[in-house]
């Protein structure tokens, strides 16, 4: 054989090869098998950030609900102020009849 037809032959054989490699290396089962393994690298930190982000949101929530109840209790005691009002109204009255009976017993002596 000639040197020219024997690099034709070589060149054909190590296309095919390099063709047959990449086939392989290239194959679904081969994908699979590499995005299974990305999978079960990955998995346990993302499972671990959902449950940071889970422990967020339950410490978050009851932040939410302290705060929700604690702007609730304020606009109670604003909304009181009508009864404190009140019970000041009563108290002066009966303040005032207090001093009036004794005013009026101390009359009659």
């Amino acid at each position: 054989m000639e040197e020219p037809e024997m690099q034709l032959k070589g060149k054909k054989v190590t296309d095919k090869f390099t063709e047959s490699i990449y086939v392989l290396a290239n194959e679904p089962s081969v994908a699979l098998y590499r995005l299974q393994e990305h999978v079960r690298r990955s998995l346990p930190e993302l499972a671990q950030h959902k449950a940071d982000m889970q422990r967020w949101e339950e410490q978050s929530q009851g932040a939410i609900y302290t705060v929700e109840y604690a702007c609730s209790a304020v606009k109670n005691l604003v909304d009181s102020g009508v009864y404190f009002r009140s019970v000041e109204g009563l108290l002066k009255q009966a303040i005032s009849i207090r001093d009036h009976m004794n005013a009026t017993a101390q009359g009659h002596r």
